[in-house]
């Protein structure tokens, strides 16, 4: 008998629970999608990239003229300005490797920087909807927490009871 008022308790607080909490989900890739400032981020992101190629370009042209003059002129040179010319080369062919590496990442950096106040649009749309829909959570598609009501926060009562210390933000 008490296992079933146990379980009968269990089952009025979990609904209670449950009750209490509104999940919601969202498409932030769909809405960005659908945004016309994408548009811009796009334009703003190819010119940027052609921008990076341009320079890339720049680089290699310089790298090609100083193997031509070095075939050119490998004859006359001494043993010393050999080294100083294969050495430029050298540095040149890793500068034009080192920019290939870190096209793609500052391309990404670049795309992030110009989507980041689209996704704060979203974000402060998002609580906007969370709040008059009294949401106490709201999920990505994917599963990741995009809103969490601050009042179901338990991370300071966990912190507390582990008798971890808790930093306090200064509101000066």
């Amino acid at each position: 008998m008490k296992q079933f008022q146990l379980a009968l308790l269990a089952f009025f607080v979990g609904f209670q629970l449950f009750a209490q909490s509104k999940v919601g989900t969202i498409d932030v890739d769909y809405i960005i999608s659908k945004m016309p400032e994408l548009t811009e981020v796009s334009n703003a992101v190819n010119v940027y990239r052609t921008d990076l190629e341009n320079q890339l370009q720049v680089k290699i042209t310089k790298y090609q003229s100083l193997i031509k003059v070095y075939q050119e002129n490998e004859a006359t040179y001494n043993d010393t300005d050999k080294k100083a010319k294969q050495d430029e080369i050298i540095t040149i062919e890793n500068e034009i490797k080192q920019f290939q590496q870190n096209s793609n990442s500052m391309i990404q950096i670049k795309q992030n920087e110009l989507l980041n106040p689209l996704y704060q649009k979203i974000g402060e749309a998002m609580n906007s909807v969370a709040a008059e829909g009294k949401f106490t959570q709201i999920f990505t598609i994917d599963n990741s927490i995009a809103y969490l009501d601050p009042n179901y926060d338990v991370t300071i009562t966990v912190m507390e009871l582990m008798g971890l210390p808790i930093e306090t933000e200064d509101t000066e």
